[in-house]
């Protein structure tokens, strides 16, 4: 068993213990910034007088080689691992001899694998915000493409108003635009460096901390030692930033999922993201968008996961927080598979502008209907009791709006004018809507323009 520690210990541990407590089979993928982190390590102690300047140069020599090991794949970890930093340590030892055991002159692990997860999640994050940005354009880009296609729109799952396709697509642009700021937020949080904060108390070897955070690409420092090596706020925020840009993209699977079902018809998935039946021949199954709304669960359960593992743990570092790296690694795989699954379901999907056109509904226009009551003075509220009144005389004669005769409007009110068929008109009362945000052709287009500034700047 290859351990860190172990001098006042007499005999082995238990074999059910050793792979109970040891995290190299998943904490592995840390390894190229495990050696990135000790690279720098050894060149702040060699500042620091702690090393001398054939040391570290041998050292880094070393770890150079083991880096070239990890980048070709042919890293060979041992069984008798503990994890990931023992592993590194082991291989330096077999490649430079007694003097690997300097490296850790004054660093614990603690803080090394805070520093590990600190530079691997700003690469990650780097990708996925790539990724995000990809899923943006391809929104703004198809919305662009199908500005002027009207559809319902809905609430409750019922017909409320009509509205552009394009404006639907857009309300997803914009709930993927506060997820991006999210992580611009928090990923200035992600970089700030534990390292030289050692077990809790700190290091004792004059290193240069500030420094030595530059040189690994740091924002700043952590600044205090205890929080340093106990801090999993950053992989928290991760957590939560990927639950909720999980739960937009889940919505917007479940818009398509429906939409795309026999009764709608609105979109049709392209092959590439669907699957079929074992059994029925005939199926087209959205499967890519039912597995990102499945999927969604895991990355809510693993924000749960993590909150619920620190909540009660006393300072600093306890073992818990070895739990903490699978419910993140597992967000960061599972978000870089979602953002460019939907990408390719927007950008490939074919729009049925016929079917949305037939679903567009008379009934839809009632709102309008009451605008026009309250430009002929009557109060909102009186106005909408009075196009209650419109529509139900319709449902018991089974009438649309516009099939209604103008002398049943005039009974219900006198403000009621042959101009109030002039206002039941699909397009007309899309125009209407023309303020900002709205889902006027105007305010659509404005809306584009906005989010291709954010996307280019």
């Amino acid at each position: 068993m290859n351990t860190l520690w172990g001098g006042r210990f007499d005999g082995d541990m238990d074999d059910l213990m050793w792979e109970f407590n040891a995290s190299i089979d998943f904490d592995r993928r840390l390894a190229k910034v495990d050696v990135q982190g000790s690279i720098a390590y050894a060149e702040a102690l060699r500042q620091a007088g702690v090393l001398a300047a054939a040391e570290a140069e041998q050292i880094v020599e070393g770890l150079e080689l083991v880096a070239k090991e990890i980048e070709r794949g042919d890293f060979s970890f041992e069984s008798t691992d503990e994890d990931i930093h023992t592993a590194v340590e082991r291989r330096l030892g077999e490649l430079i001899g007694p003097l690997a055991g300097k490296l850790h002159t004054g660093r614990s692990r603690n803080d090394q694998v805070a520093t590990d997860i600190r530079l691997y999640l700003m690469g990650r994050l780097d990708v996925l915000e790539q990724a995000l940005v990809a899923l943006q354009r391809v929104i703004v880009d198809r919305a662009e493409r199908l500005l002027d296609l009207l559809m319902p729109g809905y609430t409750h799952l019922q017909l409320a108003q009509p509205v552009r396709f394009s404006h639907w697509l857009m309300s997803f642009f914009w709930m993927l635009q506060r997820d991006r700021e999210r992580m611009v937020d928090f990923a200035k949080r992600v970089s700030r460096c534990p390292l030289g904060a050692a077990a809790l108390a700190g290091n004792t070897y004059g290193l240069d901390r500030e420094a030595l955070a530059k040189a690994l690409g740091f924002e700043g420092v952590c600044y205090n030692s205890m929080d340093a090596v106990s801090d999993r706020d950053m992989m928290l925020e991760t957590l939560n930033w990927g639950a909720i840009l999980g739960i937009h993209l889940s919505r917007l699977a479940e818009d398509l999922i429906i939409w795309s079902t026999k009764a709608f018809g609105f979109v049709l998935l392209d092959e590439r993201y669907a699957t079929g039946s074992s059994i029925m021949p005939q199926k087209r199954n959205p499967d890519s968008l039912e597995l990102v709304r499945g999927k969604t669960g895991r990355l809510i359960g693993n924000l749960t996961a993590l909150l619920t593992t620190v909540k009660g743990i006393p300072s600093t570092y306890d073992k818990d927080l070895q739990e903490d790296k699978e419910p993140l690694f597992d967000t960061l795989d599972t978000l870089g598979q979602l953002l460019p699954v939907v990408s390719g379901v927007i950008d490939t999907m074919q729009v049925n502008e016929e079917a949305m056109l037939a679903a567009l509904d008379e009934a839809t226009l009632a709102t309008d209907l009451a605008d026009y009551l309250v430009q002929k003075g009557v109060p909102f509220r009186e106005a909408h009791h009075l196009i209650g009144q419109v529509v139900k005389r319709c449902e018991t004669e089974d009438l649309s709006l516009s099939a209604l005769p103008l002398e049943a409007y005039q009974e219900i009110s006198s403000a009621f004018e042959e101009s109030l068929y002039e206002v039941l008109d699909f397009e007309a009362s899309v125009e209407a809507h023309d303020a900002l945000g709205g889902t006027a052709r105007s305010a659509v287009v404005e809306q584009i323009a906005r989010a291709r500034q954010l996307l280019d700047s």
